[in-house]
């Protein structure tokens, strides 16, 4: 049996050494590996001592009994080198017996045995699931920028004064609750006769209206930036794997349904909880309270809006996180109109499962603790504040002074329920 390769002396030990200090061999001088038989020493000097005691060895130095071992010399005089080891405190009581050698190998296989099957039974994120993160990031990267440089197009924003009317918006302000700009493109597969379908399957739609009225000043403003931000959205749903696999008319039921949903998720990433405002630039495109109710929106919407975006920041979500919870806020079986059910719901497990997934393996704690309903939760919260916004939108509609400040696409997606 090869004593070198199987014995060993309580490493533990070496576990209170500095690793910052360089490790010495206290017999020889060389690079040491770690505390042997209770001293500091290197492989060479740890195999000639147990070697040495196991044989009972009795050496004699033809010298004068005083050499000096260095790494060079160190085989040069053997009985001085085992003076040595006992005079740094090498001790024969730490050396293992053979059966001793052959338990601590059982138990070392046992360990590695051990630890491979935990680590066979820890949750992974497929390569399948890896490589529809990755195309989801990019979808986003494709459709959202981040730099918000084509606000610049939309009618400009003109505020009032903020009044009576809006007060109710400085609770919100302060209380304390606990990619690639270009228009996404595509081939026109399908025709259909709706705006919203010519939105879906072409290019942005833009579109001049007359000036805001005095009351909402901001609606045409904020009207251009929903219709910007739904083709967005319609650029990313067609990226998700599987969605193209629906009809037509499916897409259509889904985006129509679930599109202010996810503005109002991606609006969080430019969410700021230090003012209860959103962000998107320059100070001409920084977004408050009084600015939405200059747009036609009450504080029955504002409020719960306020705390879902404070509520979703504090999840600290990871950007993979995030596209996929909007993926899965798109692709939901349970909206108006849509007809193949079982197909959808299929895509949206597939999505729930790699975001589950994503949070066991990636996610640390104590973030990752109870995170995944904690997102669900949030898909709950977000259909009551699309009600609302649907409802306050079709307000406005009804009005012709008002629906003339909107576009044609925000008419057409928030102006009619899918029956």
């Amino acid at each position: 049996m090869d004593y070198m390769q199987a014995s060993t002396s309580f490493p533990d030990i070496d576990m209170e050494f500095d690793k910052n200090v360089p490790r010495i061999c206290g017999v020889c001088g060389d690079k040491a590996t770690g505390f042997h038989f209770n001293a500091m020493t290197c492989e060479g000097c740890k195999g000639f001592f147990r070697r040495s005691m196991k044989r009972k060895a009795v050496f004699t130095c033809p010298f004068n009994g005083d050499c000096r071992i260095t790494k060079d010399n160190r085989r040069h005089c053997q009985s001085c080198r085992l003076k040595r080891c006992v005079d740094i405190g090498m001790m024969k009581e730490f050396i293992l017996t053979d059966a001793e050698v052959q338990r601590k190998r059982e138990m070392i296989t046992k360990r590695k045995e051990e630890e491979a099957q935990r680590e066979s039974q820890r949750p992974k994120v497929s390569e399948e699931q890896q490589k529809m993160i990755d195309t989801l990031l990019e979808a986003h990267r494709k459709t959202y920028d981040e730099t918000y440089s084509d606000f610049s197009q939309f009618r400009p924003p003109v505020r009032e004064k903020p009044t009576k009317r809006i007060t109710r918006s400085s609770s919100v302000q302060t209380q304390n609750y606990s990619s690639d700009s270009d228009t996404f493109q595509s081939s026109p597969d399908v025709s259909e006769s709706s705006f919203f379908s010519s939105a879906l399957f072409g290019g942005l739609n833009g579109g001049s209206s007359p000036e805001a009225s005095a009351d909402l000043t901001m609606l045409p403003h904020l009207a251009d930036l929903v219709s910007y931000s739904i083709q967005k959205v319609i650029g990313f749903a067609k990226m998700i794997p599987g969605f193209r696999d629906l009809t037509a008319e499916d897409q259509i039921a889904l985006l129509k349904s679930s599109v202010i949903e996810v503005i109002m998720l991606r609006s969080n990433q430019s969410f700021t909880m230090d003012d209860m405002s959103w962000t998107c630039g320059s100070e001409d495109f920084k977004y408050k309270v009084d600015d939405v109710t200059q747009a036609g929106h009450s504080m029955d919407l504002l409020e719960p809006l306020v705390k879902f975006q404070v509520g979703l920041k504090k999840l600290n979500l990871h950007d993979e996180e995030h596209v996929l919870l909007m993926a899965i806020c798109i692709l939901s079986p349970d909206r108006p109109g849509v007809q193949d059910k079982a197909l959808v719901e299929t895509i949206q497990e597939r999505l729930a499962s790699t975001l589950q997934a994503y949070i066991l393996c990636k996610h640390p704690p104590p973030g990752s603790r109870l995170l995944y309903p904690k997102m669900i939760q949030k898909l709950a919260d977000l259909r009551s504040l699309n009600e609302e916004h649907s409802r306050q939108y079709r307000f406005l509609s009804f009005q012709p002074e008002h629906s003339m400040l909107l576009t044609p696409l925000v008419l057409e997606v928030f102006g009619n329920e899918i029956s």
